[in-house]
């Protein structure tokens, strides 16, 4: 059983999520169970109390285990928080002999390049994720592989981050008796979770409001091309509630999820909700109105500051504009009136994102629910690398080769290994440091 289900867990600020699914005979996802906790060791994405966050994996776990009814080991994790940062690099290799066609070891020759950056003390490269290649000058080039050239440039999108914050993941994912199988970033999971092709082609931004950050990510031509973690989600805006109408946390949350809006023009001025108060006290009278106005001022500087990002990786030009627009995913995404103001603030088109692309169609509506985005995308990138790897196997048993028993018998050329992307690798230095460290 294990060898054909992945495990994604999603280590959020509000919530940790441990997500079993399999692919099904029409090549969909199928989910077997769900199991979330409340995540209590986690600040804006980073982990800040190894061992709450420890028992609130444990929690999540055991509930999806006891719905699907399947033993968890090995899971894929979802990496994200405010030290996540990128850049762009352009970086070239001479080739010593151009009579000879390109192949995927010069671009690996490229790559490793490009990680030998010097970063800030205690940041580390996560991502290294080519954009497009020149060849001799030649530009635009999608695929150098068999072409002929000297020299060998290309435009790298370079994602960065604190390599202990990541560390600590792997600490409390290891502690609560689990093997990291996988990180990935989890904008990138949403991504694959909520996006069709046409619009990464297109050009799309995806915006993932957490509940301690929101993450976005940029893709053009089916490549992605910016990625940027805003330290503010939906907890900012539950803090402003609590302060702005002297409430506590747990009432703010409730008045968000049920009554809240991020338009204000959409409330009359005599609506009102009424709040017990605490012990003893009188109820309190809040008006919706206050209540939006709040919410508003808050998310709208949440979009603004997207936005910038959006205009840094130059939706502005013709030749880079986002023709798809905005899709709005995350706990987050449920704010009622969001995707009005978001169009109005950027004017560009907006969608909610539900991650039902790749789901069996009987899945429940629990699970295409925006809040589970990140987590159906792990479970996706779980599955997908067990077939890379099953490749990967079939290949080496290719090697193996069997004695013709006929002299005329054609040789069949074995099928080459999938690529190992640079995350598989930069999972094996954290196993390898975790593993030591004990």
């Amino acid at each position: 059983m294990e060898g054909n289900i992945a495990i994604g867990l999603d280590i959020g600020t509000t919530k940790i999520v441990a997500m079993i699914g399999r692919k099904n005979e029409y090549g969909k996802v199928e989910i077997l169970g769900i199991g979330r906790s409340k995540s209590l060791g986690v600040h804006r994405g980073v982990v800040n109390n190894i061992t709450q966050t420890i028992q609130s994996i444990q929690l999540a776990v055991q509930e999806a285990e006891t719905a699907a009814d399947v033993k968890i080991e090995n899971v894929t994790v979802g990496i994200a928080g405010q030290h996540i940062r990128s850049l762009q690099h352009s970086d070239y290799i001479t080739r010593s002999n151009a009579e000879l066609v390109i192949d995927d070891e010069d671009i690996d020759r490229l790559i490793d390049q490009v990680h030998k950056l010097v970063m800030l003390p205690g940041e580390e490269i996560i991502h290294v994720l080519p954009q497009e290649y020149k060849v001799d000058g030649q530009a635009e080039i999608k695929e150098p592989v068999g072409m002929y050239g000297g020299r060998l440039e290309a435009n790298f999108h370079v994602v960065v981050g604190q390599v202990s914050s990541i560390r600590n993941v792997g600490r409390c994912v290891k502690s609560a008796g689990l093997n990291l199988d996988n990180i990935t970033l989890e904008p990138l999971a949403s991504a694959n979770a909520v996006l069709s092709q046409e619009e990464k082609e297109a050009g799309v931004a995806l915006l993932d409001i957490g509940g301690g950050t929101t993450d976005l990510a940029i893709f053009r031509d089916g490549i992605i091309r910016h990625t940027a973690v805003i330290p503010f989600g939906g907890n900012v805006i539950t803090e402003d509630i609590k302060e702005g109408c002297s409430i506590i946390e747990k009432q703010a949350e409730l008045l968000k999820i049920k009554f809240g809006s991020a338009w204000p023009g959409e409330n009359k001025e005599n609506e009102i909700v009424s709040i017990p108060g605490l012990r003893g006290r009188e109820p309190k009278e809040i008006t919706l109105k206050n209540l939006s106005k709040i919410i508003h001022a808050r998310v709208v500087e949440i979009v603004e500051q997207v936005y910038v990002e959006i205009k840094n990786y130059g939706h502005e030009e013709q030749k880079k504009k986002l023709i798809a627009g905005i899709v709005l995913t995350g706990g987050g995404a449920q704010l009622k009136h969001l995707k009005q103001l978001v169009e109005y603030i950027t004017g560009m088109d907006t969608r909610i994102g539900f991650p039902n692309e790749h789901l069996a169609g009987n899945s429940d509506d629990e699970v295409t629910s925006p809040l589970y985005a990140t987590a159906v995308g792990l479970v996706m990138d779980g599955l997908k690398r067990q077939e890379r790897k099953k490749l990967e196997i079939a290949y080496e048993e290719s090697l193996i080769e069997p004695e013709p028993e006929d002299e005329q018998e054609e040789v069949i050329e074995p099928p080459k290994p999938p690529k190992r992307s640079f995350l598989d690798k930069f999972t094996e230095r954290i196993k390898d440091f975790l593993d030591n460290a004990e």
